[in-house]
């Protein structure tokens, strides 16, 4: 038979315990701290990259994705890269690069071309916002670039968006999973090239641009080279 001072003794163990558990628990579910802005475009692209390491690898922590976040957002933002990224559902860029509010700069246009709106869109990124790094994020299996390989009659205006994709179809001679990455190459050169704000902040080494293609199995995001900087 227990007596009151060895019930006393084991409640008091179990409460220890479960206090112990408890503190435990809510250490597990405290999230790491998200890293300090880049300071260059260096710092920026391997911010992006590490990112994606850790959504391919499971590893996930989802920076500045709560209410806390948002309100310290509310009043201005000022991202550290901007994207012109396809539209496809299946390429949600903040989630797939592990940022959150406020972080990216997201365009999205179905075959990631840099239309006009587009092009002006990144330029206020770069210009106004000072974002380090412009991407182009093509992906694999991408729609677009399928349908303009195929060159048959579309209904409405989607075909405005074959001239942008057609010049990476004949690069790739119709292959399409080559032409994802010519055109990436292209849209990328398209950016820089038809923006003067853009390319003099490139030439000042502000902002760097680059280019990927996310791998819709694996997650993966493969960088791209684009030859036309080195020139």
């Amino acid at each position: 038979m227990q007596t009151d001072s060895s019930r006393r003794q084991w409640l008091g163990m179990a409460l220890a315990g479960g206090l112990a558990a408890s503190a435990g628990f809510a250490r597990s579910r405290i999230k790491p701290a998200p890293p300090p802005a880049p300071g260059s475009p260096r710092e920026a692209l391997e911010l992006l990259y590490a990112g994606n390491r850790r959504f391919v690898g499971g590893k996930s922590e989802a920076p500045h994705r709560d209410p806390e976040r948002l309100l310290e957002v509310a009043a201005g933002q000022a991202p550290f890269a901007a994207f012109l990224g396809c539209a496809d559902s299946r390429v949600p860029i903040e989630i797939l690069f592990d940022q959150g509010f406020g972080d990216l700069f997201v365009t999205r246009i179905a075959g990631n071309v840099a239309a006009t709106e587009n092009i002006a869109s990144l330029e206020f990124a770069a210009d106004a916002l000072g974002v380090k790094v412009l991407y182009v994020l093509g992906h694999t299996s991408c729609g677009a670039v399928a349908a303009a390989a195929k060159a048959e009659p579309v209904p409405g205006q989607i075909s405005a968006l074959f001239q942008h994709i057609r010049p990476a179809v004949r690069a790739a001679q119709g292959d399409v999973a080559t032409a994802v990455r010519e055109n990436v190459k292209i849209q990328a050169q398209t950016l820089v090239e038809g923006s003067t704000v853009i390319s003099s902040l490139v030439s000042a080494g502000k902002v760097t641009v680059a280019g990927g293609i996310f791998d819709l199995r694996s997650g993966h995001v493969e960088p791209v080279e684009l030859p036309f900087l080195k020139g």
